[in-house]
């Protein structure tokens, strides 16, 4: 964070200092919420949690070098307190960006945001200084945290935005105002929260209300609902996507022999050959996506085209494929899920099946709950364990309660397989199954939504191989 005095900071946020001996002390250090994580000169944020207190922390914090606390109330060390430090902690984020004068490019949608954000960051790091969001945190505690992160060098900030409601956007972008802003897709995921699609594109859609008239929208031609947005916003608009008319476009797309996309990248100052790292074909989208907004910050479609085929996978637990030494490649999604990911997943594991049919490889399918569907769960399940059987994945292995029923009764009754979908009860049982069953050449996905817990059945496979194992 860039230096500011404690005096400053209560200004900015409208606490008052207590226990503070020199209110002209300079907060040099980044803005925490874990003690752990404290450096010398840091600002520590103590947010009351369901199951732990950061006020309790407060003196560790700074015995281990944080000039103050933010907090709700005294904590016997050096603190400005706030009636909310949420509020605060966005309204000190909101003045250092405004300070720093940063371009600030702000990305939300139904699915891929994390993925998009990293392609966009490999990117933009390439030209000038760039901060970006860590993992997924897009809420209102997660994003200010992260433009705090923000110094004098930092000349692009990439935020993810996510939305629980009608208004969150909106919250989110009056904290970081952004000159880019990006909407990706409007899907199924939180149906269960909004009600229908057309809510959530209203949610999403905030994004592009509050750019500026010299900001830039950039919008997925290929999605109906996200295709509208043009007509909520001021901005300049610029279209994504393999549709004729995008002003960055994908020709020509196609799957590697191990299952990595490959298209060619079209902009408005040339063409070039992207081969992504990643897998799956879902991926496209998302690095078009990041070529508009690179594109748009000066990158040359070579120097874009060259990121793009240089990009890995920066979040954990994100299509993160490994080899084993016995040739049983682990592919590790399980971080979230949502009906338009888990399908992506799925296809992109029959590609990078075809690859390895040839030595008998199998694949295999470890799927969990899709969390917060709402009444539309059991038939998002159902698709799901149908759309496994047209993929001719080897083996449905369904885990979990009711939604995994679900799941394995759609395989069935598209046409399974007897034995080749299973349902169990949990993550060690479906360790179990695979320990006993994987042989060399085999593919296995791991994906649920997050509060499964499905990434601890990846873990265990690689944790019991011998020697390395190779991260692809």
């Amino acid at each position: 964070m860039i230096a500011l005095s404690l005096a400053e900071i209560a200004g900015i946020v409208g606490g008052q200092p207590h226990d503070v001996p020199d209110p002209s002390v300079t907060v040099t250090g980044p803005v925490v919420i874990d003690s752990r994580e404290v450096r010398q000169g840091s600002l520590f944020a103590a947010f009351a949690g369901e199951r732990v207190d950061g006020h309790d922390y407060a003196q560790r914090a700074v015995e281990a070098g944080a000039a103050a606390v933010l907090a709700a109330r005294p904590v016997g060390v050096p603190a400005i307190v706030v009636d909310d430090v949420v509020a605060a902690l966005g309204a000190l984020a909101r003045a250092v960006v405004e300070r720093l004068g940063t371009t600030v490019v702000a990305l939300t949608g139904s699915a891929g945001k994390t993925s998009t954000k990293d392609l966009i960051a490999q990117l933009l790091e390439r030209k000038a200084p760039t901060v970006w969001t860590p993992g997924s945190l897009n809420n209102e505690i997660g994003l200010p945290l992260t433009a705090l992160r923000a110094t004098a060098e930092t000349r692009h900030l990439v935020l993810e935005m996510g939305a629980r409601g009608i208004g969150h956007i909106h919250y989110l972008a009056g904290l970081t105002p952004p000159r880019i802003g990006l909407v990706l897709n409007v899907g199924s995921a939180h149906l269960g929260e909004f009600g229908s699609r057309e809510a959530i594109a209203r949610a999403k859609g905030e994004l592009v209300e509050v750019l500026p008239e010299d900001g830039v929208a950039v919008l997925n031609a290929d999605d109906p609902l996200v295709r509208a947005m043009a007509s909520r916003t001021k901005a300049r608009v610029i279209l994504f996507g393999e549709a004729t008319e995008a002003d960055v476009r994908g020709e020509n797309v196609r799957l590697t022999e191990d299952g990595r996309p490959a298209f060619a990248l079209h902009t408005p100052t040339g063409c070039s050959d992207v081969t992504l790292r990643l897998y799956g074909e879902h991926h496209v989208s998302n690095a078009l996506a990041a070529a508009a907004v690179a594109h748009e910050l000066g990158m040359s479609v070579t120097e874009i085209a060259d990121a793009l085929s240089g990009a890995g996978t920066l979040s954990r637990w994100r299509m993160e494929v490994t080899e084993r030494p016995d040739g049983v490649t682990v592919v590790n999604d399980a971080y979230n899920a949502n009906p338009e990911s888990m399908k992506a997943a799925l296809r992109a594991l029959a590609a990078m099946g075809k690859a390895r049919r040839a030595g008998g490889g199998r694949t295999w399918a470890v799927l969990g709950q899709m969390a917060e569907l709402g009444d539309a769960s059991l038939a998002e399940h159902d698709a799901v364990g149908r759309l496994a059987v047209r993929l001719n994945v080897s083996k449905l292995v369904a885990v979990g309660g009711k939604e995994a029923s679900w799941l394995q009764l759609g395989a069935y009754n598209e046409g399974s397989w007897g034995e080749e979908s299973v349902h169990v009860s949990d993550a060690q049982a479906a360790v179990d199954l695979l320990r006993s069953e994987l042989r060399p050449g085999d593919v296995v996905l791991v994906k649920a939504s997050r509060s499964v817990g499905l990434e601890k059945v990846a873990m265990a496979l690689l944790e019991t191989t011998e020697g390395e194992v190779a991260v692809r």
